[in-house]
C-alpha cells in the first residue's frame, strides 16, 4: 500500500481511539487493563454467524489457558467485584475460517473496545453508543479532513436516535442473510435486536423466544459494528443454558463459581476499533487499517 494512504488510515484510527477513550472517561467509566490469557473466555457460540475454527490455547505450568476471544465473562466478574461502569481496549484473537477474508470485515487478531454497565438496560447502551458514534464521526471529520480527502471519503451525517429493528423484521425485508443488504440500504447506523446466540445473553422474560441483545450495524455495506446484550446473571439460568447449548461446564468453572456467589445484572457490548476505523475512512478491507495485517488466510509477515 502507498505510504501516504497508510499514514492516513493510521491517523484516522489514532483520532478514533483518542475520541472513544475520552468519551468513556467523560461518561464516568473506569478503564481496566485487558486479559490476554485465562482459563475462561467467550465461547462465541452457539452463534450461527460465527466461523471461528478453534480457540487459541497454550499450556503454562500445567494449566490450560485460552487466548481471549472476548472479555465478556471477565466484564461480568468485574461488575460483581464493584466496578459499576468499565471499559477495556481488549486484544481479541478469533481464529476465523480463511473464507472470512472475502467479507472485508474479519480479522483473526483485533482490538475491541469492551464496556459494561451495572444495572443497565438496552436503552442505556443505545443512548451511550449513539452519542459515541455521532461524536466520533464529527471528531474525525474535523481532525482528519485532509486524510479523508486523500482517501476520497466523505462521511455521511447522521443523528440519534438510530432506527431499531428485530432480526425477524430484517429477515422478512432482506432475507435470512440480511446484514449486508440491510447495511447497504441505510445511510445511518441502525440497531438489530434479538439474536439467538451465547448463553450469557438474557432471554426476554416477557416474550418467550426473544432475546435482550443487539447489534449495531454500520451503513453503506460496512456491516456489523457492535454486539452486546443485557446479561444473564442468575446461576441456575446460566448453568441450565450452558447445558442446553452443549457446552462443557468444566471449562467455565471459574465463571460459574462467581455466578454461584452472585453476579450483578448488567448490560454492555463491544466494538472493533479496526471496523470503526474502516467505516470512518471508507477502507475497502478492514485489514487495510492495520499496520500489521491479521486477515484470515493471509500469511503473517510481521
Amino acid at each position: 500500500m502507498d505510504r501516504t494512504k497508510r499514514k492516513a488510515y493510521l491517523k484516522i484510527t489514532s483520532e478514533a481511539l483518542r475520541f472513544c477513550t475520552g468519551y468513556f472517561h467523560e461518561n464516568g467509566f473506569t478503564q481496566l487493563m485487558p486479559v490476554v490469557l485465562s482459563p475462561i473466555t467467550d465461547p462465541l457460540g452457539p452463534d450461527p454467524g460465527s466461523s471461528v475454527i478453534k480457540t487459541g490455547e497454550i499450556e503454562y505450568l500445567g494449566q490450560r489457558l485460552c487466548l481471549t476471544q472476548s472479555m465478556i465473562l471477565h466484564k461480568q466478574i468485574a461488575v460483581k467485584e464493584g466496578v459499576e461502569k468499565l471499559f477495556i481496549l481488549s486484544p481479541n484473537v478469533r481464529l476465523e475460517h480463511p473464507r472470512r477474508a472475502e467479507s472485508g470485515k474479519h480479522l483473526f487478531e483485533f482490538t475491541q473496545l469492551d464496556f459494561e454497565i451495572a444495572h443497565a438496560r438496552m436503552a442505556d447502551v443505545f443512548s451511550l453508543m449513539e452519542g459515541l458514534m455521532c461524536g466520533v464521526a464529527r471528531h474525525v471529520s474535523r481532525e482528519c479532513a485532509g486524510e479523508l480527502a486523500l482517501l476520497g471519503r466523505r462521511l455521511l451525517e447522521f443523528s440519534a436516535p438510530f432506527r431499531r429493528y428485530t432480526t425477524t423484521e430484517l429477515a422478512a425485508q432482506f432475507g435470512e442473510d440480511w446484514e449486508l443488504p440491510a447495511s447497504l440500504a441505510h445511510a445511518s447506523p441502525f440497531w438489530a435486536i434479538s439474536h439467538k446466540r451465547e448463553f450469557y445473553d438474557k432471554d426476554d422474560p416477557e416474550q418467550p423466544g426473544m432475546f435482550l441483545n443487539y447489534d449495531m450495524v454500520y451503513p453503506e455495506g460496512f456491516g456489523e459494528a457492535l454486539s452486546g446484550a443485557e446479561r444473564e446473571w442468575e446461576y441456575e439460568k446460566i448453568a441450565r443454558k450452558i447445558d442446553a447449548h452443549g457446552l462443557d461446564r468444566g471449562r467455565y468453572a471459574a465463571y460459574l463459581a462467581h455466578a454461584r456467589e452472585g453476579l450483578v445484572p448488567s448490560a454492555g457490548g463491544g466494538f472493533g476499533i479496526e471496523r470503526l476505523s474502516r467505516f470512518l475512512s471508507g477502507a475497502p478491507h478492514v485489514g487495510d487499517v492495520q499496520l500489521f495485517r491479521r486477515v484470515p488466510g493471509e500469511e503473517v509477515v510481521a
